[in-house]
């Protein structure tokens, strides 16, 4: 049994096949049932199973804190997917203490999108995005003149705004040795550079470089649709499978979809694609056949599966050997930057700090609390692990 929160979408459904299609091949007569549950339930009816030490064979993580919280629950993956450890990307996500606990199926990232129809009406290079934050902040000026449409489209209500926003823009605010350090876990919350990302997270509110209601606005995917009609000029968006170019491209020409670097804003800063593993499918300790079940998450990797979840859903898939040029110029801006790309800034955390980071980020855009508080908060969180 699997449990997992895609196979029930109608874009999954072709990967689906596929996957099962490579599993009855190669262990013919053994069934598969994938149920899918609610992803807004997923963790917490997942959390019951693992207390009860039985559910399902096969399961679905994000990557990051929520696959690291449980991996005693979790076979580690290594002498079964040995093979696949050069054709896909994105272990990091999916490891914890040099053990891998899941195969990664997509990668997930924060790139920066932006509409070059309104960079166009606001008299901008739709070729040449701004460089460093002052020139940033300068073009949405002219944008919000010329067109009426916002800086940034944000959506923060379950409080997951602030993790793309982290993410997103830290490379343009970290030096490069503070953002090894932070991916590292070697995290300095005293650091200017650290502090400051939450200074432009409470400016960007304060300046009216949001949508209204950013607070009250949800992340998925209702932010989406604020982008994608051309009220927000950019969006740190996804590039997995939802909010993402393709789901841009029902809206907005395939040539009008840009993909820019992180703004600079401290000297020194080497603004790159923030990306990891996105999610992965992962193998209970209790289940009976543990190669049978390593088996089906190959299945769920095999290029001829991801190779559909690309082609129908647009999820840049974790496979390298997947040609992404074809899809456009979003896609090909993306895909041309994963190589020299970096772990994501928030995936270093642990859950329980990302909740409370969403938590204080509602706070700060409000004007309940300051940065200083949130970076107190926040440090003490993360020492506690």
């Amino acid at each position: 049994m699997v449990w997992d929160w895609k196979s029930g979408e109608p874009a999954a459904a072709g990967y689906i096949e596929k996957a099962k299609a490579d599993f009855a091949k190669r262990h013919p007569g053994a069934t598969v049932e994938f149920v899918a549950q609610p992803f807004d339930q997923y963790y917490t009816l997942l959390g019951t199973a693992i207390q009860a030490g039985k559910g399902p064979d096969v399961m679905l993580f994000n990557g990051g804190g929520q696959i690291r919280d449980r991996v005693d629950a979790l076979l580690p993956l290594d002498p079964y997917v040995a093979e696949d450890k050069s054709r896909l990307a994105g272990w990091d996500a999916f490891s914890k203490d040099g053990k891998i606990y899941a195969a990664p199926v997509t990668l997930q990232g924060h790139p920066i999108y932006y509409n070059k129809t309104l960079y166009e009406k606001a008299g901008l290079d739709p070729a040449d995005p701004p460089k460093t934050w002052d020139a940033f902040v300068n073009g949405c000026a002219a944008v919000k003149k010329a067109t009426g449409a916002t800086c940034f489209a944000l959506g923060n209500k379950e409080g997951a705004g602030i993790q793309f926003f982290l993410s997103g823009l830290g490379s343009g605010v970290l030096t490069p040795q503070e953002y090894d350090d932070w991916i590292a876990g070697k995290r300095d919350w005293t650091s200017p550079n650290v502090r400051r990302i939450f200074e432009l997270w409470k400016e960007a509110g304060d300046k009216g470089l949001n949508n209204e209601g950013a607070n009250s606005t949800a992340m998925f995917t209702d932010i989406f649709r604020v982008f994608e009609t051309g009220k927000a000029a950019h969006i740190i968006g996804l590039m997995s499978d939802v909010g993402h170019w393709k789901d841009f491209g029902e809206f907005l020409p395939p040539d009008k979809i840009g993909v820019m670097p992180a703004p600079v804003v401290t000297g020194g800063a080497t603004p790159s694609l923030p990306y990891d593993g996105g999610i992965g499918y992962a193998v209970a300790k209790w289940t009976k056949d543990p190669a049978l079940a390593a088996d089906l998450v190959r299945s769920l990797t095999s290029t001829d599966a991801l190779t559909a979840f690309y082609s129908k859903a647009g999820a840049i898939a974790s496979d390298t050997t997947i040609d992404f040029a074809q899809a456009g110029p979003a896609v090909a801006a993306i895909a041309s930057e994963i190589k020299t790309g970096r772990p994501a800034l928030h995936v270093a955390l642990s859950s329980k700090t990302l909740d409370l980071m969403g938590r204080l980020s509602q706070q700060l855009l409000s004007g309940s609390t300051t940065v200083d508080k949130v970076v107190e908060q926040l440090a003490a969180s993360d020492r506690a692990g």
